[in-house]
């Protein structure tokens, strides 16, 4: 049988890889939101990691990660890849990410939800911030110093105490935005740092922000608006907040 002839047309819009961790239920949904087909290509994968989110378990993935940076599509040039999990960024280190990632894949940028809160709260010039997080004490302790190391003042903190992903995904909305209230009456701060992606909290940000009268961040939120900022593009669907107003970071 001849074969048909045909043309080659390389798709032009950004392209944006994400690598997710295993047993996270939802970054991806947040960024279809983020990111509709009409403005990036999203192409993901996913990275092993522990049933429990323990230090042991998220180190872990220092070793795994290059492989599954690797899997993303090697026949086209991303403008950014982000790594989706805030806790690990910090226990391996964003530089270490960053090397890793960029190593294993073909990107212009690498980016991760804790450098992506830290450029956030430069750009919208926060210095005295709350987190809530779900994490158990030694996974909670380090994120807190790497905001501090960032030049922020951790005025408070609140955690669900909780280390299995499976009820971190299922901890409902209403209990983050009950924990974010609490935070922001115990005590004055200019902003609030929902941190880890597998937390359900891109609905509720826009109603607490209004609410609570400070901008209010998710680890999915800033990782998004940060990688629209480095790949040239911005940010549509559920992100609206006092963020998404601010100007992007430079490339």
């Amino acid at each position: 049988m001849p074969a048909f002839p045909y043309d080659l047309q390389e798709d032009t819009a950004p392209r944006l890889g994400l690598v997710v961790l295993q047993v996270d239920e939802t970054i991806e949904q947040d960024f279809r939101h983020l990111f509709p087909p009409h403005a990036a290509r999203l192409h993901i994968s996913r990275v092993p990691s522990g049933v429990e989110l323990t230090p042991d378990t998220i180190a872990a993935m220092e070793t795994t990660l290059p492989a599954a940076a690797g899997l993303l599509p090697p026949a086209t040039g991303f403008d950014v890849v982000g790594y989706g999990c805030t806790s690990g960024t910090t226990l391996i280190g964003a530089d270490r990410v960053r090397a890793l990632v960029a190593g294993a894949s073909n990107t212009r940028a690498v980016t991760d939800p804790l450098t992506a809160a830290l450029a956030a709260c430069r750009a919208l010039g926060l210095t005295r911030v709350g987190i809530v997080s779900p994490y158990i004490a030694s996974v909670a302790t380090p994120i807190r110093d790497a905001f501090t190391a960032g030049g922020l003042t951790v005025a408070d903190a609140l955690s669900f105490g909780e280390e299995v992903e499976a009820r971190v995904a299922r901890i409902a909305p209403s209990s983050i935005a009950d924990a974010a209230r609490a935070l922001a009456h115990r005590g004055p701060l200019d902003g609030i740092f929902l941190s880890c992606t597998n937390l359900r909290t891109l609905a509720i940000i826009p109603p607490l922000e209004a609410e609570l009268g400070i901008p209010v961040l998710s680890s999915n939120l800033v990782l998004g608006w940060h990688m629209a900022g480095l790949a040239g593009i911005s940010l549509t669907g559920a992100a609206e907040s006092k963020l998404v107003s601010a100007s992007q970071p430079a490339r």
